[in-house]
């Protein structure tokens, strides 16, 4: 699908290629959702350039993902995509400079590009060419990132006030309710993994769209591409200290299982040593052999019941007293 944003802040679907004549004369933005080959071609003969296909985005290598062909300014940048479901992922978008258009091509569906969309009525300013565009649409995502990351923070507060608060208040859970727990750790790590990487990435394509020319004669997206740069270096510090509090509850989460695991082994070895007196007098008089002082006392048998539980007794207390019960 292509959809055609005009300067005047409406946009046109393109439907009908095989008339190039009515493309808008006046488009800014020139935004492809998982385009055919047809429209890609449509495209390149619009605005005369070639335009990158998805095995191509694909196949591109990291340093290859900035460059500049023919007039044209070329980027690829990895956006968050699925924040809200189980699995977040990215996904590779292309940002093309082509004169006063900006062109992106995208097989997914960022939010960030919807809020963008969303508020395009709301800055008409931001309409004197791509490269304005530009700046503004990853002001956009950045934002969005930096929301993602707040959403986190307040997840893994609620998961670290369900591993430790709930149990201080000593509330009943289930066997596995660690374990369970420690995979919601393993969803937030893989998140958290994620920006970073999206974080990384957008930083290398704000460090070459700096330097774009388009970008050094407007003061206006100059400055805020600095502002952007600057906000995306204090994500990656924070998606780094988040990270590492992940890390904490991480481990934090496994001890509490190793010390339930030690409890459980700790009443196995007690029990074992509490009847191991009886165990031992019962083995004695058990023996089957012919000349035994007590095989023929009348009382033989309570006492060696006797024996038996006092022998178990005096060691439970003994536990008790030294608090190992």
């Amino acid at each position: 699908m292509i959809t055609a944003y005009r300067s005047n802040c409406n946009s046109v679907e393109i439907r009908d290629l095989s008339q190039l004549a009515e493309f808008p004369e006046d488009a800014v933005w020139i935004d492809m959702v998982e385009p055919t080959r047809e429209e890609e071609l449509y495209v390149e003969k619009v605005v005369g350039i070639e335009v990158p296909t998805r095995d191509d985005m694909k196949d591109i290598e990291p340093s290859a993902r900035l460059y500049t062909d023919d007039g044209a300014v070329f980027m690829t940048a990895s956006l968050l995509w699925k924040t809200e479901t189980d699995v977040p992922t990215l996904t590779d978008v292309a940002f093309i400079l082509a004169g006063n258009r900006l062109i992106t091509i995208r097989y997914a569906h960022p939010k960030s590009f919807a809020l963008f969309i969303a508020a395009l009525h709301r800055v008409p300013e931001q309409w004197r060419n791509g490269a304005a565009l530009l700046g503004k649409l990853l002001e956009t995502i950045t934002d969005r990132t930096a929301e993602i990351l707040e959403l986190a923070v307040a997840r893994i507060d609620i998961l670290s006030t369900h591993v430790f608060g709930d149990r201080a208040k000593k509330v009943r859970k289930p066997s596995n309710y660690l374990e369970l727990k420690l995979r919601d750790i393993a969803g937030h790590q893989r998140l958290v993994s994620k920006v970073r990487d999206s974080l990384a990435s957008l930083a290398r394509l704000m460090t070459f769209f700096y330097t774009i020319p388009a970008v050094q004669k407007d003061q206006a997206t100059k400055e805020l591409a600095r502002t952007v740069t600057r906000d995306i270096q204090s994500l990656t510090e924070h998606a780094s200290y988040i990270a590492g509090n992940i890390t904490v509850l991480l481990d934090a989460s496994l001890g509490l299982i190793n010390i339930e695991q030690n409890s459980i082994i700790k009443i196995f070895s007690i029990a074992s040593v509490v009847f191991l007196p009886p165990t031992l007098v019962a083995s004695i008089y058990g023996m089957n052999f012919e000349f035994m002082p007590e095989l023929h006392w009348i009382a033989g048998y309570p006492v060696s019941l006797g024996l038996m539980a006092i022998s178990a007794i005096v060691p439970f207390f003994f536990f008790r007293w030294k608090g190992w019960l």
